[in-house]
């Protein structure tokens, strides 16, 4: 069979340093007796070094582009892993991991959609323990940044209210084929203990968003919308700070407070 041909439409940027990739599986070693899903795992560069660490039944791999589900099939060792021809995105969680139990999530993520692929691994932060691997250097930042710093988002915040978030490394981007324009970031999230945030998670996401989404005004000046007229914070130095300088448990803080402004106005109407 022909070599794979990376495919531009998808977001293909072939790992070519054994290295890295043997980096990138080691970060899910002491998960050697969960379930692993890979994402997209193209020629299997990352798979075979999984595999050195889990056996292929516990290792499923999912990937959309069929030239690559052919190799994989094609060269992959024996026993295999299974191999899903499919979009992440699309797939049920559940078909792709049966069962309630804990697992873990790993991929060279495409550049194109890795901030959507975090947003479903928090849908599923009740099964998945561990999540690592490889992606655009300025959105690995973003997601692991801490409070105080530029790169703090909203999706920075909405992961690290249930994971632990670290920035591992740095990966040229010399190293790939082809060679993508940026420099990649590999980081690892492992979920912490937090069961329940204790303000009501729809509404946590809204003042998240809300906040984040006009970054240059004060808290106290962006959080206006979502409170009922008349109503307004007090003045002191949450409300006087910016949402990047936030920390998840000032987010939490902040969402409390809109709920009790809300209630409270709603009790004098």
């Amino acid at each position: 069979m022909q070599r794979v041909r990376p495919k531009k439409a998808l977001g293909q940027h072939f790992l070519t340093d054994m290295g890295v990739a043997k980096r990138i599986a080691a970060t899910l070693d002491e998960y050697a007796s969960l379930p692993v899903l890979e994402i997209g795992p193209g020629t299997g560069v990352l798979t075979q070094f999984l595999l050195q660490s889990h056996p292929a039944s516990l290792l499923t791999l999912v990937e959309i582009d069929s030239e690559s589900v052919l190799w994989l099939e094609e060269h992959l060792q024996q026993p295999q892993p299974r191999i899903v021809e499919a979009d992440f995105l699309a797939e049920n969680f559940d078909a792709l991991l049966p069962g309630d139990g804990p697992v873990c999530v790993i991929g060279n993520y495409p550049y194109n959609i890795s901030s959507q692929i975090f947003f479903k691994i928090l849908d599923h932060r009740n099964r998945v323990v561990c999540c690592s691997g490889m992606l655009q250097r300025e959105v690995a930042e973003r997601l692991t940044a801490p409070a105080g710093t530029k790169a703090r988002g909203i999706l920075s915040v909405l992961l690290q209210a249930w994971y632990d978030a670290e920035y591992l490394f740095t990966v040229s981007e010399h190293v790939f084929n082809p060679p993508p324009k940026v420099k990649s970031g590999v980081i690892r999230l492992t979920r912490n203990n937090v069961t329940d945030l204790g303000v009501d998670e729809g509404l946590f996401k809204t003042v998240v968003k809300t906040t984040f989404g006009q970054r240059r005004k004060t808290i106290r000046n962006s959080i206006r919308a979502l409170l009922p007229p008349g109503a307004t914070m007090a003045e002191d130095e949450l409300g006087a700070m910016r949402p990047e300088q936030l920390s998840v448990e000032q987010f939490i803080e902040l969402t409390r407070r809109v709920a009790v402004l809300r209630g409270t106005m709603a009790q004098e109407e």
